[in-house]
């Protein structure tokens, strides 16, 4: 390879945007294989990259992998999750790899060259140099004595995350995936009356979008489901049972409309529960910019960010300078949400200041900036926002965007390596990254007191009724008077 200059000879080979797993080349240079996920998991693709032809040559709909070839370059290797798969080159023929091992293993010292693995990683990584204070040697000698009394994994974890846990910081711990055979439940996608103790399951809510949402279903809140594949639901029952490995599957469902009297089936196709809660996610943000919209009588736009990464990014971007467009301001709902990394691009989006305006004919047609939200804001925060959702406020107030309403977030920015043990049911976090400010302090530990301090009392959460939300409109509304 030629690296002189090399900097200057960048160019794009696949043609899609996607989200790409591994590639590799083949020993000629002249084809390039690549993993790239556009729907339903990883698929595998083939580049000649004299001709720029490309094609499917494997519809996988996988989890990530990653390839390998033989020294000879005559076979492809796939190697991802619990299956190998093999495909000659070039003729592109893919196959299983079925292999059988078996050792024998001494698990008590395989613990400890892990318990020690954990010490020297830390030791090695950790963001804070002093180790947050903490005599580390000193620490792991004082811990180090329980491993002769550790017989399983369930506890193992438990020691990596009393031990970890030590060092006073965000984003460690240990974890245990057992490898258990399961019965996932699938749902119906209707949310039931749990004042209801007759027999059968009485229906509160047809769920949007869900399985018995559309034009055919007579299923309407009031019905009761009866029987599920013919088994009759009881008080004795528990229907859910009745749904275990359903989703995705044809499923016979019968009803009865207690006002007209009426009894019929109906088949469906349940969910994954998993689905389901996507569905009550979106629910849930709904009713909230209803709830924003009626409060404010239409002035203010709401967004909910569900996680600080690229997906929430495209949603809070498409709908702020979308169908909110035309609103006075918005509401920036960050409850809840895990992390990632957005808080630059939530700064960026939501720091506009009008300096002109795209004027046709008279008709004002577009302020600038067009791409960035340049009208007032105002963020929600509570206990459960971790990660980049504490920096992202804390970003969101020190650039003086807007004021915080809720409830104090724990300071947790910190970035970090999850690391998976030689035994791959146990994992680790190790904090890599960690965000210090000009007067040397750093942003973990510090928690974030909201401008506006109002909490969700049980009471009311029951009642369906959001009062952070709307001190939160209420809040902004003052603004837009000033």
């Amino acid at each position: 390879m030629e690296l002189k200059n090399i900097e200057d000879r960048i160019v794009r080979l696949t043609p899609n945007s996607s989200r790409m797993g591994s590639t590799i080349i083949s020993k000629n240079g002249e084809t390039l294989y690549y993993l790239a996920s556009f729907e339903g998991g990883y698929d595998l693709w083939k580049m000649d990259l004299r001709k720029k032809e490309t094609k499917l040559l494997h519809k996988m709909n996988g989890g990530w992998a990653s390839m390998q070839t033989d020294k000879e370059g005559k076979n492809l290797f796939l190697l991802g999750g619990r299956n190998m798969q093999k495909m000659e080159l070039p003729s592109g023929s893919l196959k299983s790899i079925s292999y059988r091992a078996t050792m024998k293993m001494d698990l008590a010292a395989e613990r400890e060259y892990m318990f020690n693995h954990v010490y020297k990683q830390q030791q090695k990584r950790f963001y804070n140099l002093s180790m947050h204070g903490i005599n580390w040697d000193a620490m792991t000698a004082a811990y180090r004595k329980f491993l002769p009394h550790i017989d399983n994994n369930y506890d193992f974890a438990e020691l990596l995350s009393e031990w970890l846990g030590e060092l006073n910081v965000s984003h460690t711990g240990g974890r245990f995936y057992p490898n258990l055979k399961s019965e996932p439940t699938a749902s119906l996608g209707l949310l039931f009356d749990w004042s209801y103790d007759g027999k059968g399951m009485r229906v509160a809510e047809v769920v949007e979008k869900g399985p018995f949402d559309h034009a055919n279903s007579r299923v309407k809140p009031g019905v009761v489901v009866e029987k599920i594949d013919g088994t009759e639901i009881t008080p004795e029952t528990d229907c859910y049972t009745l749904l275990n490995n359903k989703a995705r599957r044809k499923t016979l469902v019968s009803l009865y409309d207690p006002q007209t009297k009426e009894r019929w089936d109906e088949v469906t196709i349940p969910i994954s529960s998993g689905a389901f809660n996507d569905l009550l996610y979106a629910r849930w943000v709904k009713q909230r910019a209803a709830d924003v919209d009626r409060w404010s009588n239409g002035r203010l736009g709401y967004v909910h960010i569900k996680s600080m990464g690229d997906d929430s990014f495209r949603t809070v971007y498409s709908d702020i300078l979308g169908k909110y467009n035309n609103r006075e301001g918005i509401v920036i709902d960050t409850r809840f949400n895990g992390g990632g990394r957005l808080h630059e691009d939530i700064e960026v989006l939501f720091s506009g200041k009008k300096y002109f305006t795209q004027v046709v004919r008279g008709r004002e047609a577009c302020d600038m900036p067009s791409r960035r939200w340049n009208k007032p804001s105002i963020m929600l925060t509570c206990e459960a926002n971790y990660s980049n959702a504490h920096g992202t406020p804390w970003v969101y107030r020190h650039r003086e965007l807007g004021k915080l309403v809720g409830m104090p977030v724990p300071g947790t920015m910190t970035s970090v390596s999850w690391e998976t043990l030689q035994d791959p049911t146990l994992v680790f976090g190790i904090p890599i990254i960690g965000y210090r400010l000009p007067d040397g302090s750093y942003l973990e530990n510090t928690q974030l007191e909201p401008d506006i301090k109002v909490a969700n009392s049980p009471e009311t959460i029951v009642k369906g009724e959001d009062t952070q939300l709307k001190v939160a409109v209420e809040e902004l509304l003052k603004e837009l008077k000033k």
